[in-house]
């Protein structure tokens, strides 16, 4: 059974929501994501048992070799409970892809500070993740290629001289590299100007996505961008791409703020302070709400509005909201309506905390 203490993870705040980092009033944080693939093995959505118990004896092959790799965690995914694995999901250790095929022989690799993980054997081999805190694409990047790199110092990873990297979806091939920010844009859906600005991205190459990424709903004002292209394309050209759009984007948003704050203050501040109300009383509150009011005291954070709070509190509500977080945090399952109680338990005593260490 793997050993990861989950009860303990839902007690300590993600570093990559630290709210560390460049630009981390909008971005709260940055992921890039390798996919690779050993030559001469079937991909694992093609392939039998017996090539996927392989590439888990390679895992292990890597692991007692490698001095990064060993220092780290690895769980198989079939002794995993649902509820575990819905917490990586929350944790954005794992994707949601990762629970939709067989778990006879997947599993997932996690560094110790969480910021590094590998996914074996979902739609590829190998996922490689780098997660920073706020805009860092060159930091993630860095983080990713290095595991990358130790992997491949062990295996053989299946590459074209004419097409670049072999990868189970043609769309990943090349460098198989995914980049992508995940983005707090309240000011510009509130101006009206999100659709705008998600089609401009769209038409430059890249996609806007929700809070878990493909597949996801959009949720509390947070979007996930992401470069579309990785065939024909470096490297250093993606991470350039996403660093030259999240800045722009972080530029609309700063001036949509402003234009809020000129036409309606007392609008916006009203439903800043409503927010922080709700969230201090409130004895029940659902997973859409609380991602709605929080995204609403971010803003008043960020507008130095609600300037006591911090913005990795916030960050850190965001994610302990979530419904396998909450049964974590409270180490027992809960039904939905049990969550919505214990949601609205876990942020008031963390606001009132809060305050109370601050001395306001």
């Amino acid at each position: 059974m793997s050993d990861i203490k989950f009860e303990e993870m839902a007690k300590t705040p993600a570093p990559w929501l630290s709210g560390a980092g460049e630009e981390s009033l909008v971005v709260l944080s940055t992921r890039v994501r390798l996919a690779r693939n050993v030559a001469g093995c079937q991909y694992p959505t093609a392939a039998d048992a017996e090539t996927r118990q392989r590439i888990m004896g390679y895992v292990d092959s890597v692991m007692s070799r490698s001095d990064l790799l060993g220092s780290g965690t690895f769980c198989k995914a079939n002794e995993l409970e649902m509820l575990d694995r819905d917490f990586l999901v929350e944790r954005h250790i794992i994707s949601p892809v990762f629970l939709g095929h067989d778990d006879t022989a997947k599993g997932v690799w996690m560094g110790s500070d969480e910021r590094l993980s590998i996914m074996v054997n979902e739609e590829d081999h190998f996922r490689v993740q780098g997660l920073s805190a706020g805009l860092d694409v060159s930091g993630a990047y860095q983080m990713a290629a290095n595991y990358e790199r130790e992997i491949g110092q062990h295996l053989e990873f299946d590459y074209d001289a004419d097409f670049g990297y072999l990868t189970a979806c043609p769309t990943n091939a090349g460098t198989g590299m995914r980049a992508s920010v995940l983005i707090h844009l309240p000011g510009l859906v509130l101006t009206k100007e999100i659709e705008r600005v998600i089609q401009r991205l769209t038409q430059s190459g890249l996609i806007v996505r929700g809070y878990y990424g493909e597949g996801s709903d959009v949720a509390g004002n947070l979007f996930q961008i992401s470069n579309q292209n990785t065939l024909g394309i470096t490297e250093a050209e993606i991470m350039s791409q996403i660093l030259r759009s999240a800045q722009e984007i972080v530029s609309e948003e700063a001036e949509a703020r402003q234009h809020l704050m000129d036409q309606a203050q007392d609008m916006i501040e009203d439903k800043i302070w409503r927010a922080y109300g709700i969230l201090k009383t409130a004895r029940m509150l659902s997973g859409d709400e609380v991602m709605n009011l929080l995204s609403a005291i971010r803003l008043g954070h960020a507008l130095k509005i609600i300037d006591f709070l911090t913005v990795s509190l916030i960050n850190d509500l965001l994610l302990l909201s979530q419904p396998a977080h909450l049964q974590k945090f409270f180490g027992t399952d809960m039904d939905a309506e049990r969550r919505d109680h214990a949601r609205a338990q876990l942020v008031r005593e963390k606001l009132r905390n809060s305050i109370s260490d601050d001395g306001v």
